[in-house]
């Protein structure tokens, strides 16, 4: 079983014009620096549009932020980086916090301010 990584498109309509989400680019370059961790995630891509119903049916309703880092039952825990709890599911919502626990996990460099 692999960890669940929710992540915008890396293009959507928005506001009359083609926009990325930031955040999610920060996790992409994430994986490009590191692609050992690709193996350890399956990439779920939501629309822009709330609900994200993917992200509702495991965290419950109003979670729905992206980038979000669901962790699998078998993924390690450990002290520093403590996930969020939702539904029983253990998950990061921002970049920062999934930059910290892939530096824990993996051996990553940490986000710059982390």
């Amino acid at each position: 079983m692999r960890d669940l990584l929710f992540l915008l498109p890396p293009g959507f309509e928005s506001k009359n014009r083609r926009e990325y989400c930031p955040e999610c680019a920060e996790i992409w370059g994430l994986l490009h620096y590191y692609p050992a961790i690709k193996d350890s995630v399956e990439i779920i891509y939501q629309p822009l549009e709330h609900p994200r119903a993917a992200l509702v049916e495991r965290l419950g309703e109003g979670q729905w932020n992206c980038p979000t880092l669901i962790l699998a039952e078998t993924s390690p825990l450990f002290p520093k980086i403590q996930p969020e709890i939702s539904n029983d599911h253990p998950y990061f919502g921002s970049a920062a916090q999934i930059g910290q626990y892939y530096a824990a996990r993996f051996g990553t460099a940490l986000p710059r301010g982390s």
